[in-house]
């Protein structure tokens, strides 16, 4: 045994010599060149400053930010994840050309000069480039990566089409492209045999569909400008597991076949113009966990196994005219067979020569018809105009002579606002009830009458009641009472110029108003109706109650944080000016019948020039004070949650910084309490439970300081990258606080985390 050791002893010397050269492996020179190419272009980012002539590149620590991987001293996998925001909001001008922005590269930046020197690292076969500020259109020599596998660019300002080629690089089987900027017609994906993944989701594409191979595994399209009907071919995609076309205009009905595909387990098709009623036969597969029909134009009932009797699986059905099922939130069947009808696709012929000639006839028909329409449309618009005027005059004659009447009984006259409330946005209010102006008449026949029995709360400004619509929905009527006749007129024009374009559904809405003048001789009062959502579930009772938490597992309470984050982003980018310093509270974090969250504590920002202007100089103080009472919560009751707004009327241009970080950091509170399931009453829970997080992440072990409802229903992965977003959220340094940009990719990246690792068949989760 003492001669083993002493060979041993005298053998190491050689054993390490042997060993050296493999230890000290290098790039080629020419791709370590490279490399340092690729730091300069992408300007040096954070990710990669610690770069310089000594670096081991093959070598380096692998993290969700940098990887870089190599075989035979080459690179065969390079992942570079920056922290430039994504371009939810396209920067381009109003003609049309790019712009810059502090979160893209430089002007200097050139995209076909960068994938020059990509292309010379021929053996890599993943490249991913995401957040990292890229613009200009995708090169076509990026297909000379012919070995390449998994191509993610995702989370740039690349525009314009996506190049035909890319169908030639035959290995692929990832392409994520996804939030963008590209435009125009998807090519043509069939011959990439290998493909599994696609991901083009928010972008600009359409309107065809693209035409794909049937290997897929997923498909992702969502938030892009697709029109048409959803493809029968999709009944041949054996593999398919996720189908996600939400938030487009697609039309028609709803194939059966989809929710029978051998492998589907995810189906969302939210969001888009779909018609018709689904079948009462259709068979679900059994591995089916997630289906979104919301936000279309459905009609009957819910086929059993995606109704009632579903098991294991999540529907989302809400705001369709389906008859069966929570019909809360279901529109009139008569307003999807309107829509449905406008929407509808032309038919097919079968003749094309013949129908081409038939379309020229009805066109030139059309056209004569058309303008004969026209012509008489202004004689009836100029008629009614007219009519209309003197109608007008007459009214207001009869309303003064009324008002200096003395009766007993006042004279009640409709003031409705002046001009047009703004359309809802597109994207985020699809689906939300429009925000209108509503008549006395429906406010007194929602409330019935203002009967006590609906008296919900009691301010010293005015009261609140509840009430349910002609379509059947329950909403709070909030009152409140004016007597200085010059607020009236700046009030509806803050209202207008405010509530009506904060509809996104992820907050809780304003969804309309009433203001009616009682006329009373000496005397002249004004009040104004304000209609909201009503709502009783809130998210800090199912974090706390013990019956309820176990209705949110790790799944459920992120799609409830992503729905949050979204929420908050559009308060700070959605709108101008940014809508900053939120009082985001868990008790102010409201859930809809399907869990899905709605702040309904934010500010509302009166328009600078109200208060400031004309007339009403020196009255901003009176108007803030009658907004403030307007919209600020009134007592609650068991029977629903009183929506809570926050008036703001400050400088929004020196408190943007400010406010953004400090709603970041209420944000992280908030999915600090979802977490752990722990509500954060003082500042040293917060450090307690930040600390447990902390130990937890160093230790490479969760299970002790999270929920302990959510163990074995969540990817350790998963759960890992949501807790590191919630600590960077706070920091104590609000500079170094990310933006909700960088949380929302985050949080949408742990859930696809988790979506892998349940579709994998996973059963418990990694302590």
């Amino acid at each position: 045994m003492k001669n083993f050791w002493v060979l041993l002893f005298c053998s190491f010397p050689i054993i390490f010599a042997l060993l050296t050269p493999v230890l000290n492996a290098q790039l080629t020179p020419s791709e370590t060149r490279l490399l340092f190419q690729v730091q300069k272009l992408l300007e040096y980012p954070q990710v990669l400053q610690g770069w310089n002539n000594w670096t081991s590149f093959c070598y380096l620590p692998s993290s969700p930010s940098l990887k870089i991987v190599c075989y035979n001293n080459r690179v065969t996998e390079l992942t570079i994840v920056g922290n430039k925001s994504s371009p939810s909001h396209s920067p381009k001008s109003v003609s049309g050309n790019f712009v810059g922005s502090p979160q893209t590269l430089s002007k200097s930046f050139s995209i076909d000069s960068f994938f020059t020197v990509l292309t010379k690292l021929s053996n890599l076969r993943v490249l991913s480039l995401v957040s990292l500020g890229l613009w200009g259109p995708l090169p076509e020599k990026i297909t000379r990566l012919k070995s390449l596998e998994v191509l993610n660019i995702s989370s740039n300002f690349i525009y314009g089409e996506i190049p035909s080629s890319i169908s030639s690089i035959k290995s692929l089987k990832s392409l994520v492209l996804a939030d963008n900027l590209f435009n125009g017609s998807a090519p043509d994906l069939q011959s990439l045999a290998l493909l599994e993944e696609l991901n083009l989701g928010n972008n600009h594409l359409g309107p065809g569909f693209p035409s794909l191979g049937n290997s897929l595994v997923s498909i992702i399209l969502r938030n892009n400008s697709l029109r048409s009907q959803i493809p029968s071919k999709l009944i041949n995609f054996n593999k398919l597991e996720q189908f996600d076309i939400s938030v487009n205009e697609f039309v028609g009905p709803i194939p059966s076949s989809l929710f029978s595909l051998p492998s589907i387990q995810s189906l969302n098709l939210a969001g888009n113009q779909l018609s018709g009623a689904l079948s009462m036969n259709i068979i679900c597969n059994a591995e089916l966990n997630f289906v979104d029909i919301s936000h279309n134009l459905l009609i009957g009932k819910l086929p059993p196994c995606i109704g009632s009797n579903s098991v294991n699986r999540t529907v989302l059905y809400s705001f369709n005219c389906l008859s069966s099922g929570n019909l809360r939130y279901q529109r009139p069947n008569s307003f999807c067979q309107k829509e449905a009808l406008a929407v509808k696709p032309p038919a097919k012929s079968k003749n094309k020569e013949s129908g081409t000639q038939l379309g020229l006839i009805l066109g030139v028909v059309g056209g004569v018809v058309a303008i004969a329409a026209v012509l008489g449309l202004l004689i009836l618009i100029i008629v009614r105009k007219r009519t209309d005027q003197n109608d007008k005059f007459d009214n207001i004659s009869l309303a003064d002579k009324m008002s200096l009447r003395t009766s007993p009984r006042p004279n009640i006259e409709t003031i409705f606002s002046i001009g047009r409330v703004p359309q809802p946005m597109r994207l985020t209010s699809i689906g939300l009830p429009p925000y209108r102006v509503f008549a006395l008449e429906e406010i007194e026949d929602a409330t019935n009458n203002f009967d006590p029995s609906n008296l919900m709360g009691e301010g010293s400004q005015g009261k609140v009641y509840k009430g349910r619509l002609s379509d059947g929905s329950v909403v709070l009527v909030k009152c409140l009472k004016l007597k200085q006749k010059h607020i009236v007129q700046s009030l509806i024009q803050s209202i207008e110029a405010s509530l009506s374009k904060l509809r996104h559904r992820h907050l809780v809405s304003v969804l309309g108003h009433c203001i009616v003048t009682f006329q009373e001789h000496p005397n002249t009062t004004t009040t104004v109706f304000v209609v909201l959502e009503s709502m009783t579930k809130s998210l800090s009772e199912y974090v706390t109650d013990w019956r309820k938490k176990e209705m949110l597992k790790w799944p459920q309470r992120m799609a409830i944080t992503i729905g949050l984050a979204r929420g908050v982003q559009f308060l700070h980018t959605g709108v101008v000016p940014g809508i900053y310093g939120n009082n985001l509270k868990i008790n102010n974090i409201l859930l809809d019948e399907s869990l899905s969250a709605k702040i309904s504590s934010y500010n509302i920002p009166l328009p600078s020039k109200v208060g400031v202007e004309g007339p009403l100089h020196g009255q901003g103080v009176h108007l803030e004070r009658y907004y403030s009472a307007l919209l600020s919560p009134f007592s609650s009751s068991s029977s629903g949650v009183v929506a809570e707004f926050k008036f703001s009327c400050k400088n929004f241009k020196r408190s943007d910084e400010n406010g953004e970080k400090e709603d970041i950091y209420q944000l992280g509170i908030i999915l600090l309490e979802v977490i752990t399931g722990k509500l954060v009453i003082s500042a040293s829970d917060l450090n307690e439970t930040k600390l447990q997080l902390e130990r937890g992440l160093a230790e490479s072990t969760l299970k002790d300081a999270v929920e302990p409802s959510i163990q074995g229903s969540y990817a350790y992965q998963s759960l890992k990258t949501a807790v590191e977003i919630t600590l960077t959220c706070l920091g104590k340094d609000p500079n170094r606080r990310p933006s909700i940009e960088d949380v929302l990719w985050h949080l949408q990246y742990s859930m696809q985390v988790q979506e892998g690792w349940t579709s994998s068949g996973n059963l418990s989760s990694q302590m």
